[in-house]
């Protein structure tokens, strides 16, 4: 049985998600053995990420013998975030975003050309469409893709069970120098020959009357690179996860294609790619009438809050009808830090959810295929997801 003070991974989401109801009922603010605080209930969840002065998005702050990433505009506060997330918000505006519809489109059809009767949806479809998408916006060229791929794993594959512990940030810095040096190249060279593209974008902008050095440009790409394509690989994931458990879903969006957007929506809430969002106090604050220290790292729980019943009605039913947007979905984060890219995750989604319909009808996850593995750790969501056809399957919508 699961007590208090045990947090189970992502991989066993029944214990997770049975611990979570029990935070939020009983300790709703909560600090574990490694000092790190944790806030469960929606109400707390979206305060804290709406004060952006209390609780700072710079892990660096708590963690000894670390420094500020130049450019990681994830790590970033107001005003410099507001600054530097102006250079290139231009792309990733809805008419940016839609006019990338027919090349999503015609990616996602190249990529199920290759898929039979049975195939990892992760590495046939999830993994290689975004990351295809958002290279192609930085203008890196095709044959690095797989490297990516490589990356990002290894990132998420990080142990973490002190996000405070100094060695942690120098393993995360360990994956990530490669990708920043060859970004930083790559930031080098269109310096000098400039292209229509994101990265070109970052060197020739001006940030409140400077222009980005290589490294801080390399660092943001280096972020719009790995969300740009975790959030969308997993997101696919679980949307087919959770359309097998509840099959009804694959014939709603087959017969009306317009209730596709309210599916992801609520599959977003059910299931969040990224379960929890880190911060750290700049002062003495409260939660819920719970005293916080200063410099203290606080983690809150957006899966939890999803979950919250003062906000949710019958919280862990499936039902796309429930309208689960705006101020109450939390799973793009909340204020000045609301994902960028959350237009693009969205079309991509969308896109290959009406591909994958077009094809396929259905797809089933085949549990019995020892390829399917869940992540542990950071994301709520599988790296392989073995799926069946409906020729190849035994069950039907």
């Amino acid at each position: 049985m699961t007590t208090i003070d045990e947090v189970p991974g992502m991989a066993d989401e029944t214990a997770l998600l049975d611990w979570l109801g029990t935070m939020r009922e009983k300790q709703p603010v909560w600090q574990d053995q490694y000092g790190v605080w944790h806030v469960f209930r929606h109400a707390d969840v979206q305060s804290v990420l709406r004060d952006t002065a209390t609780f700072s998005s710079d892990p660096n702050r708590v963690i000894e013998g670390a420094n500020p990433t130049p450019g990681m505009i994830h790590e970033m506060d107001p005003p410099e975030h507001r600054a530097l997330r102006k250079v290139v918000s231009s792309a990733f505006t809805p008419r940016s975003i839609s006019d990338l519809e027919p090349r999503i489109r015609e990616v996602t059809r190249s990529l199920l050309e290759d898929a039979d009767e049975s195939f990892d949806l992760v590495d046939v479809l999830a993994f290689p469409l975004p990351v295809t998408i958002i290279a192609e916006l930085l203008g890196l060229p095709a044959m690095d893709h797989e490297q990516f791929g490589d990356w990002s794993g290894a990132l998420v594959d990080i142990q973490m069970d002190d996000p405070t512990d100094p060695a942690l940030a120098e393993r995360i810095a360990e994956v990530l120098n490669p990708l920043t040096k060859y970004l930083k190249d790559r930031c080098a060279e269109r310096r000098s020959e400039p292209g229509d593209d994101l990265i070109s974008r970052l060197v020739m902008a001006e940030v409140d009357g400077r222009v980005l050095d290589d490294e801080e440009a390399a660092n943001f790409s280096t972020a719009l690179l790995l969300a740009g394509h975790i959030t969308t690989t997993v997101l696919l994931g679980n949307v087919v996860r959770t359309l097998d458990e509840y099959p009804e879903y694959w014939r709603v969006a087959a017969e009306d294609p317009g209730r596709i957007p309210a599916i992801l929506e609520e599959v977003l809430r059910y299931r969040p790619p990224f379960p929890q969002m880190q911060r750290t106090t700049t002062r003495a604050t409260e939660v819920a009438g719970v005293p916080i220290p200063a410099d203290v790292m606080v983690n809150v729980w957006v899966l939890s809050a999803n979950r919250d019943s003062d906000v949710h009605a019958d919280p862990d039913r499936f039902d796309p009808s429930r309208g689960s947007g705006g101020a109450a979905q939390l799973s793009f984060g909340h204020g000045v830090h609301f994902c960028l890219g959350a237009p693009l995750a969205r079309l991509e989604n969308r896109v290959a959810l009406e591909e994958i319909i077009s094809r396929f009808g259905r797809l089933t996850v085949d549990r019995a295929d020892e390829r399917l593995r869940h992540f542990d750790q950071i994301v709520l969501g599988t790296r392989h997801l073995p799926v069946l056809a409906p020729s190849s399957s035994t069950q039907s919508a």
